[in-house]
């Protein structure tokens, strides 16, 4: 199996393919039918390339203006926004039986309220779960009910969930408790990348 961060379809990766914007500028058209088109097109491309794994939608909600990582590759600030264009996408990509690709969730469970880059160090999210509903957690409820195959985990620590050093990444009580347990997820779970300082 082939894999592909394929964030503005293939064009991020291989060049002679659909050139897309970051996802912000889908965000700001302000209709999902735009990022289901992405979807069917990133597919068709991926399929064609040999690659049957995209680990995007990217569904973090944009929160914090100072994130120096995530920023444009967000739908934007408004939960239910971000979750209707992650929603789109993975329909998109999952609407060609011919065509079809596993689709990725990233970064669970949401890297939009940091300043810090995980590829350098652990960044921290200061929320309870009770915000994490409303807002962090919005579009992976979204994109689990579209049928997301597989969620990346963030390497950000969640002092209210687990011990403030620990990264999302190795814990059970996020990885298990929260997201298998609570919020029913039953697909593949992976790391974002294993080098970062996060």
């Amino acid at each position: 199996m082939v894999g592909g961060d394929f964030e503005r379809g293939a064009s991020m990766r291989v060049s002679g393919t659909t050139v897309f914007p970051h996802a912000m500028a889908f965000g700001a058209a302000g209709d999902p039918a735009l990022s289901r088109f992405e979807g069917e097109v990133t597919a068709r491309e991926a399929r064609a390339l040999g690659v049957q794994w995209v680990y995007y939608p990217v569904a973090d909600v944009n929160n914090n203006p100072d994130n120096p990582i995530i920023n444009i590759r967000s739908f934007g600030e408004d939960p239910a926004s971000v979750a209707a264009h992650v929603a789109a996408f993975i329909e998109g990509a999952h609407a060609d039986k011919k065509n079809f690709i596993l689709t990725t969730a990233k970064h669970f469970p949401g890297h939009g309220d940091t300043s810090v880059d995980t590829h350098v160090n652990l960044a921290t999210i200061p929320a309870d779960l009770d915000r994490l509903n409303r807002l962090e957690l919005v579009p992976f409820k979204a994109a689990i009910a579209a049928g997301v195959d597989s969620i990346m985990t963030a390497h950000i620590a969640i002092p209210a969930l687990a011990p403030p050093d620990l990264p999302a990444t190795l814990s059970p009580a996020i990885l298990t408790g929260l997201l298998r347990e609570k919020l029913g997820f039953q697909g593949l779970v992976i790391t974002d990348a294993l080098e970062m300082g996060g």
